[in-house]
């Protein structure tokens, strides 16, 4: 069976830090595209950052230099590290995993999806 399962949201205050993590069971994750993706209430589900198969990074304009995308293929996980966070980050984080992307973020190209966690940025 395959699955995504997202861990490691929370409440955090401006500024904090968070470390998001997808597991995959039922494939490897180190021959796909991952993406992680956030819906705000009221909002689109938006591309958050993407790593291909062969380690190429995508990162939208809103969360570079803040977050990093990383893929452990010893535990058949990704990670999103998010620093410097700001209200507007808050959203419910997914992830997801697809064979072969183009665009890499782009959401309609994603098969495979977790359940989401929820990321609250507030004082």
């Amino acid at each position: 069976q395959v699955q995504l399962v997202e861990s490691g949201g929370g409440l955090v205050q401006p500024g904090g830090s968070l470390r998001l993590s997808c597991a995959a069971s039922g494939f490897t994750l180190d021959y796909l595209a991952i993406g992680w993706f956030r819906q705000a209430p009221g909002k689109e589900r938006e591309g958050v950052t993407c790593i291909s198969s062969t380690g190429y990074i995508d990162y939208a304009d809103s969360v570079k230099g803040r977050f990093t995308i990383t893929r452990d293929a010893a535990k058949n996980t990704v990670y999103l590290q998010m620093n410097s966070l700001k209200r507007e980050d808050t959203a419910v984080y997914y992830c997801a995993a697809e064979e072969n992307v183009n665009p890499l973020c782009d959401r309609r190209e994603y098969e495979y999806w977790g359940q989401g966690t929820q990321v609250t940025v507030s004082s």
